[in-house]
């Protein structure tokens, strides 16, 4: 199979990782970055109309038209390059191209609210959440999620960043302003003190949960995220958790989703789904070949296609 991984850096772990689980098995890799190919829309022959793509080659632009060059896509589009990487997503999949992530899903789990409405509409449990335009309605969304203190979230936002939570009205006012006055918008959650800085990052692939790890936030900090300085330990869900990873990740129509859940008094309740998890600390937890069962599940995708 040919497959290609959309990354900027091909030095980054998770990239490294699989083009090396892909040419292990036999299967024709490369990595093109996302920001070097040109997307050509409209006529492309008289009176006839389709998608091409233009990626940069040894000897400059490489036309590779109608007939795509790759069978299968693995994206790791940055959230600093989403708009272009998703539209370098979508004209692959016009091609005809496999990939583990399609454009529209990556979209949805980068707009924390768009992702929380789709969960929230399949049924799934996720913390109370109220979503506000101006900081006058600051007040009605608070009382809506049971009070301070209260986590508030930029809309978009990674690893941890644009996450505050709010002890008081005071500070939810002065957040919320300068999210306001930065013409951004943000999500007002409950605040699960019983979490105790725990979450839980699951990753899915395909209807499976392969690997999954609790992160522990750092003494005064409420984010785990192991990318503001959290630590972790492997850990085998239960059943019931892994249902709900699985349907979170389908929510989204992702085929390879890392899920991040929090306990609460209620249960297990569903934070955020990404489209492009970091497979270097969850595989150094546990020990979990991941890469390689993505790469196994491109296979089975394709079954024509395996080396």
């Amino acid at each position: 199979m040919r497959i290609a991984v959309l990354s900027r850096n091909r030095t980054l772990y998770s990239t490294r990782r699989l083009v090396q689980s892909a040419r292990s098995r036999g299967h024709h890799v490369r990595v093109i970055d996302t920001l070097a190919v040109a997307v050509e829309v409209g006529l492309t022959q008289p009176g006839k109309a389709g998608p091409r793509l233009i990626t940069s080659g040894p000897l400059g632009l490489t036309r590779t038209g109608n007939i795509p060059e790759v069978d299968a896509i693995v994206p790791r589009i940055g959230a600093s390059v989403t708009f272009y990487g998703l539209a370098v997503v979508r004209q692959f999949e016009a091609l005809g191209v496999l990939t583990t992530a399609g454009a529209s899903a990556i979209d949805c789990s980068r707009d924390k609210l768009h992702s929380i409405q789709r969960m929230s509409h399949a049924g799934l449990p996720i913390p109370r959440t109220a979503v506000i335009a101006r900081p006058q309605a600051l007040f009605s969304a608070i009382h809506a999620v049971g009070g301070v203190p209260v986590v508030i979230k930029l809309i978009r936002g990674t690893q941890g960043r644009g996450v505050v939570l709010a002890k008081n009205l005071a500070t939810a006012t002065a957040v919320l302003e300068k999210v306001h006055k930065a013409r951004r918008q943000a999500l007002v959650q409950e605040y699960l003190a019983e979490s105790h800085g725990r979450d839980t990052r699951i990753i899915v692939v395909g209807d499976r949960c392969i690997a999954a790890m609790e992160r522990i936030a750092v003494d005064g900090d409420f984010r785990a995220n192991l990318h503001r300085g959290g630590s972790a330990v492997s850990v085998t869900p239960d059943a019931a958790t892994s249902t709900l990873a699985v349907a979170a990740a389908r929510a989204h129509g992702l085929a390879v989703a890392g899920v991040d859940l929090i306990q609460s008094h209620r249960g297990p309740l569903l934070l955020e789904v990404n489209s492009s998890p970091g497979l270097e600390g969850i595989e150094g937890v546990t020990g979990v070949d991941i890469a390689t069962e993505i790469v196994v599940f491109l296979e089975r995708l394709a079954p024509n296609q395996r080396p």
